[in-house]
């Protein structure tokens, strides 16, 4: 039985961004249905009126599996400041979408790559931009 997904919140300018990206992209590029799909649930901010705990656009951001020791940190970045390091993950990836918008202490679920669905906690933003006055990010 599926979890009802947490509500997420996005901030306006991070939401003006990604449907620009959107209308540029072909309707089959990966990962697009999902997004959209999160946008239209989000609630929008005004990002001086974004809480210090949600995931934004270029927040670094510290997650575990539940059940497990394991946690990691990533950073949620666009597409095109994806350069294959280990530390970001882009917003149409699968995880990506799912970490945007969301608060510290909510938990997700996702299918790991053996198939089985996981739970992930949000544990820490340790940036977010909003908080830092960096809107140009």
């Amino acid at each position: 039985m599926a979890t009802q997904k947490p509500a997420i919140t996005v901030s306006s300018l991070d939401m003006d961004r990604l449907e620009a990206l959107l209308d540029k992209l072909p309707q089959n590029f990966p990962g697009r249905d999902a997004l959209e799909a999160e946008l239209d649930r989000a609630d929008v901010l005004d990002p001086q009126d974004m809480p210090a705990d949600v995931v934004t656009m270029n927040s670094t951001v510290r997650f575990s599996l539940q059940g497990t020791e394991n946690s990691q940190t990533l950073t949620l970045v666009y597409p095109k400041e994806v350069d294959g390091s280990p530390d970001k993950v882009s917003v149409f990836a699968t995880v990506g979408t799912a970490l945007l918008g969301l608060r510290i202490g909510d938990t997700f679920e996702l299918p790991s790559p053996t198939g089985k669905v996981v739970t992930v906690k949000v544990e820490a933003i340790t940036y977010q931009p909003e908080r830092s006055g960096e809107l140009h990010r």
